[in-house]
């Protein structure tokens, strides 16, 4: 059942779905972003490193075979002489075989450039060829071939705007020669291989943001539920409670179990709230309706006498008993009240050790002095000791007594009984009178309920519950029309 409830402003502004502002995001985006966002990381560096790796590697091929090279040369120790005629003996041999790649080419390797330099580092002429376009370039973008020659490794220049890796050696005859091979297809290599890496990549952060959007989506399915049923609590309905999800973490399903025990919590402390403000509204008002009666009495009769009304002394001394009859019987309402706020307020009780059953023997001889007609039988020989307050158990017996008196005839029987069982002390009271029916019995506990209209303030069975409860004990009532009503109070050991 969705009961209205008027909640705290904060709660009642929650909306069925988030409100979308500046600066919020969802989670599911936030957790999406940062998977991509490493993974993207990752890729990058992992492909840096690989790429750099193989630039290592193969430039570490080709500056292998120039400094292989360039030590061939320096241990040949030829001139360049030597170098013309047998370059000229290559040319030849090239011409006869009718090669069409070898008139184009620059040197006598493929891809490899090869210099001589005189005095001024300008390009020579090699048998009988004049300098190429790429080996004028080489000379060109060298400005110290001295030191590369003294230089244990290839150095980065660039050729015609293509990049190459030179080095230099020194002939027999003191002439410098430049070596010097094109890295352009390394670096092509090289970029085909991130635009491969960068594309699968890509692919892979495009996958695992669809996966990461999915199974987001399925493991906050259970916050979106706790969502859900705060908004429907926030609207009323108490009764709400986050269900269960197979799809749940286990730090969802402990926050779920969390919620749900707070939201019981919540409901039981707002129904027991609901519950002592109506109490405490027919509390008030039957209060008010129990002491109106006796102040209208007193009210009246003081009129009365302001009025001259009341001459005979006859007539002023009952005048003077009805008002002291209804000052005793306020005097005694209140003193009900107090004992009843006091138990409400938890006091801390005089406990010591009690032999209940001298004071049950007690409360019989009191009922039969006052009720000599009446048979009453008492089950509570020898002693009966509870650690519990005196006061509390007089008032226990008092009271149940007295509703014996009161709402039962003179000539009615009553049993007092008292035994312990286990440790456990049952206290009980039951006579053989008209009884209550079954909606009466319901409410006997209840403040200012007197059954049928009787007499009495109707606080009596209230005490006795309150003291029951104050020691840790309960009360119980069985009865039905025509067969009686027995009263049992039930005391813990201790």
């Amino acid at each position: 059942m969705t009961l209205p409830v008027r909640l705290p402003g904060r709660l009642r502004r929650l909306p069925g779905k988030p409100r979308q502002g500046r600066g919020h995001y969802s989670l599911r985006a936030k957790l999406t972003l940062a998977n991509v966002v490493l993974l993207a990381v990752a890729i990058t560096a992992a492909t840096t490193v690989s790429a750099m790796g193989m630039r290592l590697y193969l430039l570490d091929s080709v500056d292998t075979e120039l400094m292989t090279t360039r030590d061939s040369i320096g241990r040949a120790r030829v001139s360049m002489e030597q170098v013309d005629a047998l370059s000229a003996l290559v040319a030849v041999s090239r011409k006869a075989s009718a090669d069409p790649a070898a008139e184009d080419a620059d040197s006598l390797v493929q891809g490899a450039v090869f210099t001589a330099l005189d005095d001024r580092g300008e390009p020579l002429t090699v048998a009988g060829f004049a300098p190429t376009a790429g080996q004028r370039a080489l000379a060109a973008a060298v400005d110290d071939p001295a030191a590369l020659v003294a230089d244990d490794e290839p150095q980065d220049v660039d050729v015609s705007g293509a990049p190459h890796r030179v080095t230099a050696a020194r002939l027999g005859d003191g002439t410098t020669v430049l070596l010097a091979t094109s890295t352009e297809s390394l670096h092509q290599v090289i970029a085909k291989a991130l635009r491969l890496d960068f594309g699968v990549g890509g692919l892979l952060l495009a996958l695992l943001a669809c996966l990461t959007l999915f199974s987001v989506r399925r493991r906050m399915r259970p916050l979106e539920d706790m969502v859900e049923t705060s908004s429907a609590i926030a609207e009323g309905d108490l009764t709400r409670r986050i269900p269960s999800s197979s799809e749940a973490t286990l730090e969802v399903e402990q926050l779920r179990l969390a919620l749900n025990s707070m939201l019981q919590q919540v409901e039981s402390a707002y129904r027991t709230r609901e519950r002592s403000a109506a109490q405490l509204r027919r509390f008030v008002g039957d209060a008010s309706h129990e002491l109106r009666t006796p102040l209208s009495a007193i009210r009246g009769y003081l009129q009365l006498y302001e009025k001259g009304m009341l001459t005979d002394p006859a007539e002023r001394r009952r005048a003077w008993d009805r008002m002291n009859g209804e000052v005793d019987r306020m005097g005694h309402l209140v003193d009900e009240l107090l004992t009843l706020a006091r138990l409400d307020q938890h006091p801390e009780l005089r406990l010591r050790n009690v032999d209940l059953a001298c004071l049950v023997r007690d409360a019989a001889a009191d009922l039969r002095a006052q009720q000599p007609e009446r048979p009453v039988t008492v089950a509570a020989q020898g002693a009966l000791l509870v650690h519990a307050d005196e006061s509390g158990l007089r008032q226990i017996l008092g009271n149940l007594v007295g509703n014996v008196r009161t709402h039962t005839p003179s000539d009615v029987p009553v049993r007092l009984c008292v035994a312990r069982e286990d440790g456990t002390v049952r206290l009980s009271v039951a006579d053989k009178g008209p009884g209550l029916p079954e909606e009466d019995a319901a409410r006997i506990f209840d403040r200012f309920f007197r059954a049928g209209g009787g007499a009495g303030s109707g606080l009596g069975m209230a005490i006795v519950q309150g003291v029951a409860e104050a020691h840790g004990g309960e009360v119980t009532v069985t009865t039905s029309p025509g067969d009686g009503l027995e009263v049992t109070v039930t005391l813990p050991p201790r």
